[in-house]
């Protein structure tokens, strides 16, 4: 295809004019990774060249290749096609604002579609892992909508990417569910931050990816004529495929080529200039040849068919569709009639929100469920749900196998793909597993929903290791996050119904394994308000208008909470109890509610199988909490409970001797 002198010289100038953006976008910044970019150029020139379907006119045409730079620290290159494609947005001004406060061009890629990012990307492996997600969203949506949707997702990865654990989850996954949607170029320059990989690694790499049921091949990644026709068999490939290009790191550049050094930091305006040199370029900085640029944006028009094609086609077939599906009014007037509430009765959380699931996912397309091997634990999968398999996507659930990372990063992939609602599950002590992945979640403002099952030391005998005791503030320690955490099936049902109203942050769902109490009135849910949206609310108060302890406390720990009022009752201590289901919540309430909630002339107390980060800034330093600020036992939840002080004597006691004091004092 390229084997004529003219394209041949056009190639050479398309991918000189990529490559000295990205360098010079870098030494404007003073910091970058020119390497990645100068190694790249050429594969990413002839792709956009011959291959991905996109219009620059139209960023977010939901029939479009998505490309993914999971090797985010390549950002150059990717704002640099941007530009050079025609994203008006991506306007020299902009690559000159590269890594700087306010600018569409930031150190790695930040998600906006309609900006022609598809994903967030930086931490090694995830983009790979987003991918996947978007491949299995594309296969559904491909099922359901027919010749509608039909597209492919381009991923590069570099070895970095291939070093981390998640790539090696998602992969297996992918291959297999035979995703044959799914294109990985691997940017093969055997250079890491230390060096030569050869420092940390001698994988096979090609035998490996082949094992988990990939198509592999390998070329020269400066060769055009080999990479278009690498990308030429892998438009009909059976199966996910894997092409390593072997590049050279900083190539071109007579000082730094094949070396880590071109690797993180800029090159230098004596070396820039060596490298127009190499290349015969001779122009000015941040300058691309007219004739140059008007090839590289010309690339989209070979789409214009397809693309006008579709939107008289399938464009209000698609835009009725993703309406229908993402609506979740069914769901919301379900959960509001939901008859599982029964006042006395005795059930874990996680059976509770399984409850609703069984009542939703039957009415609501958008959702799709999947675990990390634990679904009849986590209560994930429901009786209307099919497996999503190579063999069929029109399911809705996804059994993940144990890989808890893969598991959110996939989510994130189909929720930034679609308007389907992924929700996963897995145990809430394995959330240490996935935080990346839902750290990138929060960033992106992506409303997935996880279910975090076995909340506390109540999992009893399965011991340490699997009782969590610092997760819960940790992950309450991250930005735009929900961590919800009800204390019965009424609560249960509240969370869900806010999350599935949720735009804009991820929800985590943190359920008992153990039975426990209802505490609200039946009906609460049909009748009254929806009480958790404040994150905090009054839940019982002694019958005396002076209050002299108030006690906070979340899931199976409220129940605790409730009777110690009652016992404080019986020696003329009054108190408050307040559930706080969602401490985010309750800190967007206004300041006026939150003053009415803390009651600052009590004594605070709160009470949580956990550690005491996270609550204070609720009681204060001269609060109480109650808690495990240690590793737990392997043993009978009871003797547990005992041991750590969360029964009713222990906290009871606690409390007078503190009154007492205060009283003295």
């Amino acid at each position: 295809m390229l084997s004529n002198s003219t394209q041949q010289e056009d190639h050479h100038k398309l991918s000189t004019a990529l490559r000295i953006l990205a360098i010079e976008m870098v030494e404007e910044a003073k910091s970058g990774h020119p390497g990645m970019p100068m190694g790249f150029a050429d594969v990413a020139t002839v792709l956009f060249r011959y291959f991905i379907k996109f219009n620059p006119k139209d960023a977010s045409w939901p029939n479009r290749d998505r490309f993914v730079l999971s090797a985010g620290h390549g950002s150059a290159l990717l704002y640099g096609l941007l530009h050079l494609l025609g994203y008006e947005q991506y306007t020299i001004e902009e690559l000159k604002r590269f890594r700087q406060f306010g600018s569409i061009t930031p150190g790695h890629p930040e998600y906006d579609h309609n900006l022609g990012v598809e994903t967030t990307t930086g931490p090694l492996g995830q983009g790979m892992a987003t991918a996947v997600g978007m491949a299995i969203s594309e296969r559904k949506l491909s099922q359901q909508l027919g010749t509608a949707i039909d597209h492919k997702i381009y991923v590069v990865v570099g070895d970095g990417c291939l070093m981390e654990g998640i790539t090696h989850e998602t992969m297996s996954l992918a291959g297999h569910l035979g995703l044959n949607n799914l294109i990985v170029l691997f940017d093969d320059n055997k250079i890491s931050i230390d060096g030569p990989t050869s420092l940390a690694i001698s994988d096979m790499t090609l035998a490996r990816v082949a094992s988990y049921n990939w198509n592999v091949m390998s070329v020269d990644g400066h060769n055009p004529d080999a990479i278009y026709n690498a990308l030429k068999v892998a438009q009909e490939t059976e199966k996910p495929i894997f092409i390593a290009c072997k590049t050279k790191i900083g190539y071109g550049s007579p000082h730094f080529e094949n070396s880590e050094e071109s690797h993180g930091k800029n090159l230098g305006d004596t070396e820039i200039a060596l490298v127009k040199k190499v290349f015969c370029w001779d122009y000015p900085k941040f300058s691309t040849p007219s004739a140059v640029l008007e090839l590289w944006r010309s690339f989209f028009k070979r789409n214009l068919p397809e693309y006008d094609n579709w939107q008289r086609k399938y464009g209000k077939v698609y835009r009725e569709f993703i309406a229908r599906t993402s609506d979740v009014s069914d769901a919301l007037g379900a959960i509001k009639a939901a008859k599982t509430l029964q006042i006395g009765s005795m059930e874990a959380t996680r059976k509770s929100s399984q409850g609703i699931l069984e009542v939703i996912t039957p009415i609501t397309p958008a959702l799709i469920g999947g675990s990390a091997d634990l679904s009849g634990s986590n209560g994930t999968k429901t009786s209307s749900q099919e497996i999503i398999s190579k063999k069929s996507f029109f399911g809705n659930y996804i059994h993940y196998g144990v890989r808890e990372h893969a598991m959110v990063a996939i989510m994130n992939g189909i929720k930034v793909h679609s308007g389907f609602i992924p929700y996963g599950g897995t145990f809430l002590v394995f959330s240490d597993y996935c935080r990346p992945a839902i750290r990138l979640a929060a960033i992106m403002k992506l409303p997935i929903i996880l279910i975090f099952t076995h909340d506390s030391i109540g999992v009893g005998e399965d011991g340490p290791t699997h009782q969590p005791v610092e997760h819960l503030s940790s992950l309450r320690a991250i930005p735009n996050l929900n961590v919800f955490r009800p204390a019965d099936a009424t609560e249960t049902t509240e969370c869900w119904e806010l999350i599935l109203q949720q735009k804009e942050r991820p929800s985590i769902l943190c359920l008992s394994r153990q039975n426990l109490p209802q505490l609200r009135k039946a009906g609460a849910v049909n009748k009254g308000e929806n009480m958790v949206k404040f994150g905090a609310y009054l839940l019982y108060q002694s019958p005396n208008q002076r209050h002299i302890v108030t006690i906070f406390a979340t899931g199976s720990e409220v129940s605790l909470a409730m009777e110690v009022a009652k016992n404080l009752e019986e020696k003329e201590i009054f108190s408050r109890v307040i559930s706080v289901p969602c401490q985010e919540l309750f800190w967007d309430q206004p300041f006026e509610y939150q003053t009415a909630i803390l009651h600052d002339d009590s004594l605070k107390v709160a009470i949580e199988a956990g550690i005491e980060q996270s609550w204070s800034k609720i009681i204060g330093p001269e609060g109480m909490f109650f808690g495990v600020e240690k590793f737990g036992q392997s043993a009978p939840m009871k003797d547990l409970n005992e041991h750590f002080g969360l029964i009713t004597d222990k906290v009871v006691s606690r409390i007078l001797k503190k009154i007492l004091k205060n009283d003295e004092a």
